[in-house]
């Protein structure tokens, strides 16, 4: 940035760094897209850097983070998906215009896709913070931003999972790229593993719906539907809506992978079983996901 030219100019590490202003009635925040969604109870360790830029008069007196799995909405923030938020008290050290390091531990809700970074205060007038308590007039902060990054604490061992499709994993699969299937088939996902009576899907099944992927990037003129299904165990209703979360999350992967097919997804509970639900191996069979040819 050409205005950049105080002592600390330039990014932190590296040649690319990016600016948030900061006004009376206006703010700017900086969101990025994660490479695949945070897992359910897992914890992470976020961290990024702030620098105060030197033409700056007013100061804020906190920076955090949110995580969210569409994008960060002013009008609709859920604070419990805030980071924990960094209150900025010491004005001298704040002002000082080096790089200041954030960092804290997040656990996810499962399923989050973006981190936004900003001031998150309802009105951002009341966080701002002069500078020169004798100089008064319009108030702006500039933070520059560098070196975000997002890790794993340790992974979670201890959540209940179950396979959907099958009693156990099937390294096999009846999906080939180039195989040809007919119109009103359905063909079942045997490798997919959802977080026990709940739609979080784990990244054991990826490779199985990769390849879904791969079929439907290879023949495009495709229209599929995403058929959930469950077991008979437990309330009727809640097993139709746990089917319907399961086939739309698969629903929902293919797209952010790029899958521009015409796909629909629905769900079924209980009311098509493929076998008895009177054994685990049964019941694991009959909760399945699976897709069925519209058009070829």
């Amino acid at each position: 940035m050409k205005n950049d030219t105080g002592e600390f100019r330039g990014a932190r590490t590296g040649s690319c760094y990016a600016g948030l202003r900061f006004q009376k009635k206006y703010k700017e925040f900086l969101q990025v897209r994660l490479a695949e969604p945070l897992r359910r109870g897992q914890k992470y360790q976020y961290e990024f850097y702030i620098r105060l830029a030197f033409w700056s008069n007013a100061t804020l007196k906190s920076f955090g983070i949110y995580f969210s799995k569409g994008g960060y909405q002013a009008n609709v923030v859920h604070r419990q998906n805030l980071g924990d938020t960094v209150f900025i008290k010491d004005s001298v050290y704040n002002a000082q215009l080096n790089w200041i390091r954030v960092k804290g531990i997040y656990q996810a809700d499962g399923g989050e896709k973006y981190i936004t970074i900003g001031n998150f205060s309802e009105k951002i007038q009341k966080d701002m913070r002069r500078m020169n308590l004798f100089k008064m007039g319009f108030k702006e902060a500039y933070y520059f931003v560098d070196d975000v990054s997002l890790k794993w604490v340790q992974p979670i061992d201890n959540i209940p999972t179950e396979w959907v499709g099958s009693f156990m994993n099937d390294t096999t699969s009846a999906l080939a790229v180039d195989s040809k299937i007919e119109v009103g088939e359905k063909i079942p996902l045997p490798n997919i593993r959802f977080e026990k009576g709940k739609s979080y899907i784990t990244t054991e099944s990826f490779q199985e719906l990769n390849r879904l992927a791969q079929y439907l990037f290879k023949h495009p003129s495709v229209s599929i539907q995403i058929n959930g299904h469950s077991d008979n165990t437990g309330n009727k209703l809640k097993n139709q809506k746990i089917s319907e979360e399961r086939a739309r999350i698969v629903f929902e992967y293919l797209i952010s992978k790029g899958v521009q097919n015409k796909m629909e997804f629905k769900g079924f509970g209980g009311s098509f079983p493929l076998t008895a639900n009177d054994t685990e191996e049964g019941k694991a069979k009959n909760r399945r996901v699976e897709f069925e040819i519209l058009q070829n």
